[in-house]
């Protein structure tokens, strides 16, 4: 209980502080990152609790199913098509590119990994992350329609990257011969089974809010918790029937909004509060696990992590705007701000947790924790004064530019 312990009395430190780091560069993932590295270099024996560690690879995903969940209730259709498919391309040739040059670089900078475990790196590394880039999806400089943009990109694509990475983990296991084994069971299981888990717990869950809202039999204090318990029936009914608990929880939060329309407000209002917190402890793990192996960061790891933030993130997302008249200003901030953060932290754990012992997974884990580690500080450190840069570009063109093309932005709950 003493990490425990530690994390808690942190987060009531940062949260006596918060407005006024919230107008520095110092942002909670750099915080919650660097005090875990600190306390692990400065007590070496934090490092060596397994036990608690465990513990909190479970919290992890709960804690990505939830997003997950989340991310789903908040999908608008509206604010896809008035984006003139920004968030799609971004979503769909932007994303397929960044597993593929993600893979290719792998393979030429780790020559020990094979083709999948190669795969699953890139797949691992695929998605953006919100939360570390919050600064720049909520900063008013930015036009809406790249904020949005952005925004919608880092709410979906963890829930895109999850059958990917579960897929080249099977792969991996069997190799090239049993492919098309493993690829029909692992549609069947993990893609069949997890979505009609989240269909029925969405679906049954999402009509009895909406029955209960109706009637009036519900409290409004304790709506966002029964809101909540449908991701974790996801989990739990998810296990024993061998399906995926994160694509039950992404179709949960799908359709749990056909019954029950108000599912993205009590989400956000869950998410500002409690997610939040898990975010926290997430970002706090991942530094205590990162302390442990800074000295085995070598040159080809560090390589590949700059490789990862820049041109497999950045090439695709230009490719992704062809033909949207956006200018170079615009696709290289959208390029660069796709930071690599929670998604990939619990992705990779929850990697490691299907034990395959697959011949380059050393090599897999620290080249997830230099990628995360470097998008930590380097998305961070670089968001205030890249927002600055990137007002001042885009305030010398034209009124009638693409960038300020008016959407229509509803509430995140209509």
């Amino acid at each position: 209980m003493l990490i425990m312990a530690i994390f808690v009395l942190l987060v009531f430190i940062y949260s006596l502080v918060s407005r006024r780091l919230e107008q520095t560069v110092f942002t909670a993932p750099i915080v919650f990152t660097a005090v875990g590295i600190l306390l692990v270099r400065a007590l070496p024996v934090l490092g060596e609790l397994e036990a608690d560690r465990k513990t909190f690879l479970l919290i992890a995903e709960i804690g990505l199913v939830l997003t997950l969940f989340s991310d789903a209730t908040r999908i608008n259709l509206q604010v896809l098509k008035s984006n003139e498919s920004l968030p799609v391309r971004l979503l769909s040739i932007g994303m397929l590119p960044t597993i593929l040059l993600g893979a290719i670089g792998a393979v030429i900078i780790f020559p020990q990994l094979s083709l999948w475990e190669a795969s699953i790196l890139a797949a691992i590394l695929a998605p953006t992350d919100a939360g570390l880039g919050e600064v720049v999806v909520s900063s008013p400089r930015v036009p809406v329609r790249i904020r949005q943009a952005l925004s919608v990109e880092a709410g979906l694509n963890d829930g895109l990257s999850v059958p990917f990475l579960m897929c080249f983990i099977a792969l991996a296991e069997v190799g090239t011969e049993g492919a098309g084994a493993v690829l029909m069971r692992f549609v069947i299981e993990q893609l069949g089974f997890g979505a009609l888990v989240g269909a029925l717990i969405g679906l049954a869950g999402g009509w009895l809010l909406g029955l209960a809202k109706r009637k009036e039999w519900m409290s409004e204090s304790l709506q966002p918790l029964g809101l909540v318990a449908l991701p974790i029936l996801c989990v739990i009914g998810s296990e024993p029937i061998g399906a995926s608990m994160f694509i039950a929880g992404y179709v949960a939060g799908m359709a749990v909004q056909i019954g029950f329309r108000e599912a993205a407000k009590q989400s956000v209002e869950f998410t500002e509060g409690w997610g939040r917190l898990l975010d926290f402890f997430v970002f706090f793990l991942f530094g205590m696990l990162t302390a442990r192996v800074l000295e085995q960061f070598s040159m080809p790891l560090v390589v590949y992590a700059v490789m990862s933030l820049t041109v497999v993130r950045m090439l695709p997302v230009a490719i992704a705007l062809i033909g949207m008249r956006l200018s170079m200003a615009t696709t290289v901030f959208m390029g660069w701000f796709g930071p690599r953060g929670l998604a990939s932290i619990v992705l990779g754990l929850v990697y490691l947790e299907q034990e395959s012992h697959l011949p380059g997974e050393s090599t897999i884990r620290l080249a997830v924790m230099a990628a995360v580690l470097l998008s930590i500080f380097a998305h961070g450190l670089s968001s205030l004064p890249g927002i600055g840069l990137y007002a001042r570009k885009i305030a010398t063109l034209d009124a009638t530019a693409p960038e300020h093309l008016e959407v229509v932005a509803p509430e995140p709950f209509s």
